[in-house]
């Protein structure tokens, strides 16, 4: 029975991850990587985590806390391949990292953080950053590890409604601004 697809072999897939990861806007998880990479027909899902375990381990690709990252072996060996990638292929690679790279970009620019004091109390560091730089810094002292890790998670469902929210508090006159 005749293959479907571009992907015919092991080759055509490590290819293809190698050309995600060198466009992607940062680490992707394995479950993105998988994803990305089972929309293209002809992909068995065995194949294809061999195939990721092996560029893994001739040191294309780093495996990190935060996903898949490619090295820069790994993104010159991509240069030189990418051609014989046929354009529907890249097209459609770049039609499905658009929405990935997106949240890759957000999740860079908002973080959230919690430290241990030394008096036992939690301290929930958050901060948003636009592509100049640091736009807001808040740092909270909570009283337990649960509170800072809602306050962090709220933070990051909408940063820019507490970005805003703080800069209309801070530039609305009160009442003791009466001129």
């Amino acid at each position: 029975m005749a293959q479907h697809g571009f992907i015919h072999d092991k080759l055509d897939l490590k290819m293809l991850e190698l050309y995600l990861l060198a466009r992607a806007a940062g680490p992707v998880d394995p479950e993105t990587l998988t994803d990305l990479v089972r929309r293209h027909e002809g992909v068995n899902y065995f194949e294809f985590t061999e195939a990721t375990a092996e560029l893994v381990k001739t040191g294309h690709l780093l495996q990190t806390d935060q996903g898949y990252v490619i090295t820069d072996k790994g993104r010159s060996n991509s240069a030189a391949c990418e051609s014989s990638l046929p354009y529907s292929v890249r097209r459609r690679c770049a039609q499905d990292l658009a929405p990935v790279n997106a949240a890759l970009r957000r999740n860079a620019q908002v973080r959230g953080e919690k430290r241990i004091n030394a008096d036992g109390s939690i301290t929930a560091r958050m901060t948003l950053d636009d592509d100049s730089g640091n736009l807001l810094t808040i740092e909270l002292i909570c009283p337990s590890e649960a509170q800072a890790e809602r306050l962090i998670a709220g933070f990051r469902d909408r940063p820019e409604q507490v970005y805003n929210d703080v800069l209309e508090a801070l530039s609305s006159g009160g009442e003791g601004d009466r001129a």
